[in-house]
């Protein structure tokens, strides 16, 4: 088994450390979005990336739409990938709609994690009747998921510009655009129905492992009101606002994340009595 979901999800193993920090990259996207993070964090830890089924260099016969037809199916992957290496007191680093993967793993094997890192969380994308808000309304999305099976090229070209929201770095812009094109059309409108459409604001209280939610200032995928939620609704977490634009801060912005992610640790480290 180890073998074959280590080939699967195309996992590489960095760092000098021995404390796992585990890397789950956001939709549309691969491990190598994580590269001006990484580098930080190799020194002092056991670095783990890895491609979703269908993502990066991911070996994409082994798709099933049946598993993967909810975010369940992601989260094994994950725990998948835990139990071939062995990893315990992980610390979970998740983008986008892996944050909410990163929740429902540990939800499911809580004693492997010691810490999430939630960078531009979102536990429902759709704004509600309640008064929710998660910044986009139904028709959106469903104008957005017929827009991906028609015209995936456009979709993409339309896409990568709202989630980079800035306007000062093109090449990240264009690099995004080229990794959604890069994804397999059919699995990559099925990953978008299952994040969007996804509602995991009752997880949240669930949890038990301490989480850092990493916010950035002006983004149009996770506005602020989904930070300032998934803080309120997640027990032993702490909210970060980044003076960043975009959804992609590790990209855009990864001193500011790096700094971040550095000074919680080092907290965590101190309330330990390390």
């Amino acid at each position: 088994m180890k073998t074959s979901v280590l080939a699967r999800n195309h996992v590489t193993v960095l760092g000098k450390g021995t404390q796992p920090m585990l890397f789950a990259h956001g939709f549309g996207c691969s491990q190598q979005m994580w590269r001006f993070i990484t580098p930080a964090f190799e020194p002092n830890y056991r670095l783990i990336l890895f491609d979703y089924v269908g993502s990066g260099a991911s070996q994409t016969s082994a798709y099933n739409a049946e598993r993967y037809a909810n975010l369940n199916g992601y989260a094994q992957d994950v725990l998948d990938i835990c139990s071939a290496l062995d990893l315990t007191d992980v610390i979970f680093v998740g983008h986008s709609v892996s944050c909410m993967i990163g929740l429902l793993a540990s939800l499911k094997a809580p004693e492997r994690f010691s810490r999430l890192i939630l960078i531009g969380p979102s536990p429902c994308y759709l704004n509600d009747a309640t008064g929710y808000i998660g910044g986009f309304n139904r028709q959106d999305i469903q104008e957005l998921l017929v827009t991906m099976e028609k015209n995936y090229i456009g979709w993409a070209n339309f896409m990568a510009p709202m989630v980079m929201n800035d306007p000062s770095q093109p090449a990240m812009t264009e690099e995004l655009n080229q990794s959604f094109c890069s994804t397999d059309p059919v699995i990559a409108r099925q990953f978008a129905q299952v994040t969007f459409l996804s509602d995991n604001r009752p997880d949240l209280a669930k949890s038990t492992v301490p989480a850092l939610i990493l916010q950035c200032s002006d983004d149009l995928i996770a506005p602020i009101e989904v930070g300032t939620y998934v803080h309120q609704h997640l027990p032993d977490s702490q909210l970060k606002l980044l003076k960043a634009s975009g959804h992609c801060p590790h990209l855009s912005a990864p001193f500011q994340t790096i700094l971040a992610m550095n000074e919680y640790l080092q907290e965590s480290l101190n309330g330990a009595g390390l």
